[in-house]
């Protein structure tokens, strides 16, 4: 009775875990193959202005008929989210947005992953004062609040997407290092740790085969919680003009525009935006969470 109970609620925990897993796949999924494939999916340039007086909300209500006349009838697209003041079309600048956001996001955490990890592996294995300063560097950087020191970064060294995402992952670096560092002094007081260095391996060897195979689980899964991070003070520098340049398509500027036009009942060049953020920063993190569960299996 006993191990059938056990094992249905193994089973249970399984089938949870499996969802879990499903609904983070898709979450992140979704946007990253938006994209990719944002030349494809758009309907119109993200860039193109409008000339028309008055423009078009979201054609919704007539969505299952505009969308057999655009497949079967060639009929020209519509403005499927409505545009915005300028005439630009929301759905085409939404889907081009999320290559702004995802390649900035990617290319700092990947960079801050790399580096953080790099130095918490040494910082964990040597203890000397040369480590103990890179890790009380990186307490003193983490001290600072992270949206107003990216902002004075980004405001010093210009508005360009590589100076972004240096800022960024000069600010996320410091997460890795500590992480890693924390595992990394875990492992080194193991015995097999101390089996090995009696066998006669080099430091080197005993660095990339045990302690850093050992230490990456704490920063595999903040990784994809910082993609979302990421993503959120990519979008809030650009809310307030501190991100990428006008008039490149991305979430945060695109709020930023629309929230001025909410009063007048245009809530569409802000609501379609804002709804990719959540849905995607709550796929990153819900992709954590999996993964967390997967390593504590």
């Amino acid at each position: 009775m006993n191990r059938a109970l056990t094992a249905a609620t193994s089973n249970t925990g399984y089938r949870q875990l499996t969802r879990l897993e499903a609904a983070a796949i898709v979450l992140t999924a979704v946007p990253i193959f938006c994209a990719i494939f944002a030349p494809t999916l758009a309907t119109f340039d993200p860039l193109a202005v409008s000339d028309a007086v008055s423009q078009p909300p979201p054609a919704l209500k007539e969505l299952p008929g505009l969308i057999w006349g655009v497949l079967f009838e060639k009929m020209p697209a519509p403005h499927w989210f409505g545009s915005d003041s300028s005439g630009m079309d929301v759905f085409s600048r939404t889907l081009y947005a999320a290559r702004v956001d995802l390649v900035i996001a990617f290319s700092a955490n990947i960079l801050s992953f790399i580096i953080g990890v790099t130095l918490g592996v040494v910082c964990g294995f040597k203890s000397n004062l040369a480590t103990e300063s890179i890790a009380r560097i990186a307490d003193l950087v983490q001290s600072f609040p992270v949206f107003i020191t990216a902002m004075i970064l980004v405001a010093l060294a210009g508005r360009t997407w590589g100076n972004i995402i240096f800022a960024m992952s000069l600010l996320y670096t410091p997460i890795y290092l500590r992480l890693t560092r924390t595992e990394a002094l875990k492992v080194k007081a193991r015995g097999f740790i101390e089996a090995t260095t009696a066998m006669g391996n080099s430091p080197l060897r005993i660095v990339y085969i045990h302690i850093l195979p050992n230490s990456l689980g704490p920063a595999l899964i903040q990784f994809s919680v910082t993609i979302g991070f990421a993503i959120l003070l990519t979008a809030g520098l650009s809310f307030v003009g501190a991100g990428v340049n006008p008039p490149t398509p991305e979430w945060g500027a695109m709020i930023a525009q629309g929230s001025t036009q909410l009063v007048l009942g245009d809530w569409w060049v802000s609501i379609f935006p804002g709804i990719a953020i959540s849905l995607t920063v709550f796929g990153f993190a819900l992709a954590g969470y999996a993964l967390e569960r997967r390593f504590e299996k």
